[in-house]
């Protein structure tokens, strides 16, 4: 798909300000500069000296397409230097390079200077600001003679500012895409743009975490659909989200957090509302590590005014911290191991109140409540015999935690969808939309499990989906448009892909195998059957002094090793059935609608012990709705926001060189460079072409003498080109 320019100034490619040719290509090879005994590299590393120590001051590059000679050490020297002069934002070509401050910087965000971007004659000679993608987004669906969908795909580490892009993107549309001709529009507008705004703070207090990376973590993937009309202004939107990181409720590596909205209901309810839900003060919760950590994330109130303006009443939301609460009490449930297997286990301590009142606040009764805890169902037999056999104090404990995990899950998906009833518009009422992607950094944590694999893997297709579109697709399609290009190299991450998702063996395909396989899963046995499987792939390694079974897995942004203890059961996310059917007796409001008793719902979940139908596990359901993602990205005009983490500390004015370089190395950003300075900046259809310049070829007086030229095929692309 190719992209039209944002204003119809017409500007060659070899006239560019900010081109450069194909400086030293043959002297890159996936972004590293070759030493300077290869040929070339002596000249290569005078002319860096030259740059570096030239009269321009580096923070003044605000385009790294202008430096000469384009390598890992001068863009890093020049980001540096921006970041020193408090200059966060950099443009690299087709991309932005947004720079984490890690400080408040208010007046970088400021209605006016929306406005400023949303009415200058031509943004893009602006300083380099997100606004300035967002205007030509903007622009591109309201000039385009067939519009075309638009996407920004905001991706970085966790940690790199991902989120905060995002929230502000929305707002600036709130702003721009928001003008009524009249009082009563206004009105409808101005309620539109609220609602979608306060969409954010209660999708990130239910789904945002403090992680050992950043103290606001996207614990879930969203792509947001803002919806334009004719006149492209917001009608709506709808929020798709993937994989919730719901193992966070009940599990919580050290020095972590659960999600904030536990946090603000401990520190932001009302004494009538502690007593009301059972959270006094100082009451110690086993699923509330750290809570004497105090973040901004932590107001209560804003999260409450927040739910109210997309229509969540106060005695819902009082319902909805009720349920919380109760999960809260649940998780310092204990129990002690059993002397006699035939019996269940025994409370521990304080565990009887503790499940008293977790009862009493998700409106369960007790004594089924502990049964189900404690008392595993097994149906057996052709005549499918009922046997109850009492569990281990392990598989308590999970019981307990699944209770909890589907509660929150549930939960979730219906604040998902009510969100989405509140803000989504009529489908006959508008026509376009612009998407905002902001999914999960790479992460690599000393312990990593499944979630890590599928927040990396969904990584790896989006590096895979801008190396397709704009890598290659680019440099391909000048060699069919005959010119003279000499291709710059990169890193593709298809072998890293074929690793975790190819067909027929890959990982992905063999933990699902394992888990449609009747037997224990062994984590050791896991491991050997995907080193010996997937020997031959360069991108599977092995940790020889690692205590534990694992794998590593190496990634396009850096290798990650991955524990395969609990992976299967992970993927399986077995729900006992007899725990559905006991929150199908809540006489909580908000359980009987999360929980419908449903006989059909439950004939399926508690299929025939002989039913050898497939599993439907984590990783296919992944998989799927990453393929869906794709095919809707595929569908519109991608832009690009690469937000990089200065450190890991999360502390302003530090900019940590060797951090920033392997983020640099690992999303290509020096071939991005070489291929946008080199390349046309400014490529429309030539029908569109045609359409948008036609009043001046009927202008200009025709010739009988002049040569006539028959016109590009339809459908081809008109390159602006010198001459």
């Amino acid at each position: 798909m190719l992209q039209q320019a944002p204003t119809p100034t017409l500007l060659p490619a070899g006239l560019s300000p900010s081109f450069h040719g194909p400086l030293l290509m043959a002297s890159q090879v996936n972004g590293h500069s070759s030493d300077s005994s290869s040929q070339g590299g002596e000249p290569l590393r005078e002319d860096l000296q030259e740059f570096l120590s030239g009269e321009a001051p580096l923070h003044q590059l605000d385009d790294l397409t202008k430096v000469n000679p384009v390598t890992l050490e001068t863009v890093l020297r020049c980001l540096q230097a921006r970041y020193a002069v408090d200059t966060f934002y950099t443009n690299a070509g087709c991309t932005l390079v947004a720079l984490n401050p890690f400080k408040p910087v208010p007046q970088l965000y400021s209605p006016a200077l929306m406005r400023e971007y949303h009415s200058a004659p031509q943004p893009q000679k602006l300083k380099p600001h997100i606004f300035t993608v967002g205007e030509q987004t903007y622009r591109n669906v309201k000039s385009l003679m067939e519009p075309v969908n638009q996407s920004i795909i905001v991706s970085g580490e966790s940690g790199a500012g991902k989120t905060w892009t995002s929230r502000c993107l929305m707002k600036f549309y709130a702003v721009v895409a928001t003008s009524p001709t009249s009082w009563e529009s206004h009105k409808i507008a101005e309620r539109i743009e609220q609602r979608i705004l306060n969409s954010n703070p209660v999708m990130e207090a239910f789904g945002n975490a403090c992680t050992l990376r950043n103290d606001n973590s996207s614990r879930f993937g969203k792509f947001i659909q803002l919806q334009l009309n004719r006149a492209q202004q917001m009608t709506g939107a709808t929020v798709q989200t993937y994989l919730l990181e719901k193992t966070r409720v009940a599990c919580q590596a050290s020095s972590e957090r659960n999600f904030h909205i536990f946090y603000q209901i401990c520190k932001g309810a009302s004494t009538d509302e502690r007593l009301q839900w059972h959270l006094p003060e100082g009451a110690a919760f086993s699923w509330l590590p750290n809570p004497e950590r105090t973040l901004e994330e932590d107001c209560f109130e804003v999260t409450r005014e927040a739910m109210l303006h997309l229509g969540i009443d106060t005695p819902t939301q009082n319902n909805i911290f009720q349920v919380l609460a109760g999960l809260l009490h649940l998780g310092n449930v204990r129990f002690a191991d059993s002397e006699d297997e035939a019996q269940p286990c025994q409370l521990r301590g304080d565990a009887t109140c503790s499940i008293r009142t977790s009862a009493l606040l998700l409106q369960l009764p007790e004594d089924p409540l502990l049964e189900t805890l404690r008392i595993r169902t097994i149906r057996a037999g052709r005549q499918q015999q009922v046997f109850r056999k009492p569990c281990s104090r392990a598989e308590c404990d999970t019981r307990r935690d699944c209770l909890a995990k589907l509660v929150y899950a549930r939960l979730f998906d219906w604040l998902v969808s009510v969100i989405n009833s509140s803000i989504c518009a009529d489908p006959d009422s508008w026509t376009t939309f612009i998407g905002l992607l902001d999914v999960y950094g790479f992460e690599s944590f000393p312990n990593n499990s499944l979630e890590q694999l599928c927040i990396n893997y969904a990584n790896e297709k989006l590096q895979q989906h801008f190396v397709a579109h704009y890598l290659r697709a680019q440099q391909e399609e000048y060699a069919v448009e005959g010119l003279e290009w000499s291709f710059v190299t990169y890193q593709d991450n298809q072998t890293c892909l074929d690793l975790i998702e190819g067909s027929p063996i890959s990982i992905c395909s063999l933990i699902n195998e394992e888990c449609r396989l009747n037997r224990p899963s062994s984590a050791a046995q896991l491991q050997t059957r995907i080193e010996s499987a997937l020997a031959g792939s360069p991108c599977l390694g092995h940790n020889k002094l690692s205590r534990e079974p694992s794998f590593i897995v190496v990634h396009y942004a850096g290798p990650v090793q991955y524990h395969t203890a609990g992976l299967v059961e992970k993927n399986k996310d077995p729900v006992p059935p007899e725990l559905t059917s006991l929150l199908q007796q809540s006489q909580d409001p908000l359980l009987k609608v999360m929980f419908p008793a449903d006989p059909e719902e439950k004939a399926q979940e508690e299929p025939s012990g002989q039913s050898r139908a497939p599993v439907l596990t984590v990783v296919s359901k992944f998989k799927a709705s990453l393929e869906q993602l794709l095919q809707v990205l595929h569908g519109t005009t991608p832009h690009y926001i690469r937000c990089i983490k200065p450190n890991s500390q999360g502390q302003a004015h530090t900019f940590l060189q060797e951090e920033v370089l392997s983020q640099l190395e690992a999303c290509g950003l020096v071939e991005t460079i070489h291929i946008s300075a080199a390349g046309f900046p400014i490529r429309i259809p030539h029908r569109n072409f045609m359409e948008r310049y036609e009043l001046l070829r009927r202008l200009r007086a025709p010739t009988s003498s002049g040569p006539r030229s028959l016109p590009p095929a339809e459908g081809r692309s008109a390159p602006f080109a010198p001459g």
